[in-house]
């Protein structure tokens, strides 16, 4: 991510929260930084939190993108992502390999086949957004 905000000019601040207090803080110092947009990093505390970190981006005005369509549906403005259902289709053939005897080390690493981006219109709108007619025409869903 630094290198490419570096080729685009853009100023990155990594901000870390590990526990449900530190949310509300790093949304402060979101606000004050002044952030045009936010990535959620893909981690299992985030994904357990996607209500109150939508409702924060929601309440603080701050458009965020994170890796699953549960992130959209809890209220948050887009994600884009790996098909969850496409990669346990991948790990249950990569396991079958495994109980077939191949060796874990010899098994390439696979990258997700299918990937999905979803729109929520509701928080383009509250955000005061316009969804780029590129993004409009190819979206996997457009959640009401």
């Amino acid at each position: 991510m630094q290198s490419a905000a570096e080729a685009l000019r853009l100023k990155l601040h990594i901000l870390n929260a590990s526990s449900e207090p530190d949310l509300g803080a790093v949304f402060e110092r979101i606000v004050a930084l002044r952030v045009g947009g936010l990535v959620i990093g893909s981690d299992p505390f985030f994904a357990g939190h996607l209500e109150a970190l939508a409702a924060l981006t929601v309440r603080h005005a701050v458009p965020a993108i994170f890796a699953t369509r549960e992130f959209v549906l809890a209220g948050g403005l887009m994600s884009y992502g790996a098909n969850v259902i496409d990669a346990y289709r991948q790990i249950g053939a990569i396991a079958a390999r495994v109980l077939n005897g191949e060796k874990p080390r010899d098994i390439p690493v696979q990258l997700g086949t299918k990937i999905e981006l979803f729109i929520n219109r509701k928080s383009v709108s509250v955000l005061g957004l316009k969804i780029p007619k590129a993004l409009n025409l190819h979206p996997d869903e457009l959640i009401e």
